[in-house]
């Protein structure tokens, strides 16, 4: 068998502040490249400073709504933030710090033309700007 690659870019709405399930949408987006797969790999990688994937719960929204409150708890916004990049506002360089803590980047088991994840898991786009953009995830399938 040979290897095969295919690669399809992502759009993801602009979304409020907060860590948003979006695992459906992907699923949606690749399902016909997907399904041509028996073993391989997906990455996804993100292409925004401000915003992070990760894989967490995708059951309880209460999860997502903790999330977000630990990460505004320890990493501080507003005028007393000891923050020198505010150009692009008193949330960005926050965002910035956010995204380097979750990353930009996510690597998934594909396993009989599926996403080879556990019961409770779930990707998740964690926006951390308040008047945010769409945001593109470029995906690459690798596999047989």
């Amino acid at each position: 068998m040979a290897a095969k690659w295919s690669q399809k870019t992502v759009v993801v709405p602009a979304q409020r502040r907060g860590c948003h399930l979006i695992t459906p949408k992907i699923l949606r987006e690749i399902e016909g490249d997907l399904s041509g797969f028996k073993c391989g790999l997906a990455h996804l990688f993100l292409q925004h400073t401000s915003a992070s994937l990760t894989i967490n719960e995708n059951y309880d929204s209460d999860v997502q709504a903790d999330t977000e409150t630990f990460l505004n708890r320890i990493v501080p916004e507003g005028r007393s933030a000891p923050w020198k990049h505010t150009l692009e506002g008193p949330d960005d360089m926050p965002a910035h710090i956010k995204s380097s803590m979750f990353g930009c980047a996510l690597t998934i088991p594909i396993t009989d033309g599926r996403l080879n994840m556990g019961t409770w898991q779930g990707i998740w786009l964690c926006e951390h700007r308040d008047n945010a953009s769409a945001r593109k995830i470029v995906i690459t399938l690798n596999g047989i």
